[in-house]
């Protein structure tokens, strides 16, 4: 993807190459908002998408409304050139909340729906909604040592090349500590309307990790599976939570493989 500095509004990253003729596939990235961590999988996806990747500025602090206007914003603004496109929504993480938003707020712009590791299991983790607010008094100088901590949880580091580890940490430890309380605080607050969710027929494709140590990602995937009317599970035995930075991982060949292209 093409690097950008993102200060003002979220945007979408692009690649050099653009390919108008080829389905859009729109990313919507998790916590960090960066859309760079993408990049491992950018190369794959061009083989049959246009990509996008959503950048949030780091220092964002904007409710879920307010991001879910900004991403249909850009898909229009990207439409405009060309209605006729069809669109791949893909979230992980964070952005498999933000997906999930977008998604009932307009399905008629969707033709596929792919969900990484959404961080809607946020709950199920019962811990972490009563002990995220307590983030207010971790001084500014512990999150720059805990992302390091963090890693392990974050991610299977051995399946993962070097460049992407060190580019992992680097990204991770780029977001204000600000930006990580509010946005967990969106995350412990995240809601959704369960029927407007299992109203939306387009296949749904739900990635789950089996070895995510973060997020209880399996069991997230199997309660989504029930609600939307026309979706499958496609599990990641020997993943963790941010599974496509790892090596083996290829999501293009993912969806060539469940007939989803």
């Amino acid at each position: 993807m093409t690097a950008t500095k993102v200060e003002f509004k979220p945007c979408f990253l692009s690649p050099k190459k653009l390919q108008p003729e080829y389905p859009l596939f729109v990313y919507l990235p998790g916590m960090d908002g960066t859309g760079q961590l993408l990049r491992s999988q950018t190369a794959g996806l061009e083989m049959g998408f246009d990509v996008r990747c959503l950048a949030i500025p780091r220092q964002d602090l904007t409710t879920w409304d307010d991001l879910t206007n900004n991403v249909l914003d850009l898909i229009e603004q990207e439409l405009s050139r060309n209605s006729q496109r069809s669109v791949y929504l893909c979230g992980e993480s964070f952005g498999g909340c933000l997906a999930q938003k977008v998604a009932i707020k307009a399905p008629h712009l969707f033709k596929r729906l792919i969900l990484v590791n959404p961080a809607s299991s946020f709950k199920l983790r019962s811990w972490y909604v009563w002990a995220s607010p307590l983030m207010d008094l971790v001084p500014e100088w512990v999150y720059g040592v805990s992302s390091v901590g963090l890693l392990p949880f974050l991610a299977a580091l051995t399946r993962i090349p070097e460049n992407d580890r060190l580019e992992l940490l680097d990204t991770v430890s780029s977001v204000p500590r600000e930006t990580i309380i509010w946005r967990i605080s969106l995350l412990r607050e995240f809601e959704i309307d369960e029927v407007k969710l299992s109203q939306i027929t387009q296949p749904t494709l739900i990635l789950a990790s089996l070895e995510d140590r973060l997020l209880p990602s399996a069991t997230e995937a199997e309660r989504l599976n029930q609600l939307f009317p026309n979706s499958q599970i496609v599990t990641l035995p020997n993943s963790g939570h941010a599974c496509l930075l790892e090596a083996d991982i290829n999501l293009y060949k993912i969806l060539k493989v469940n007939n989803f292209l």
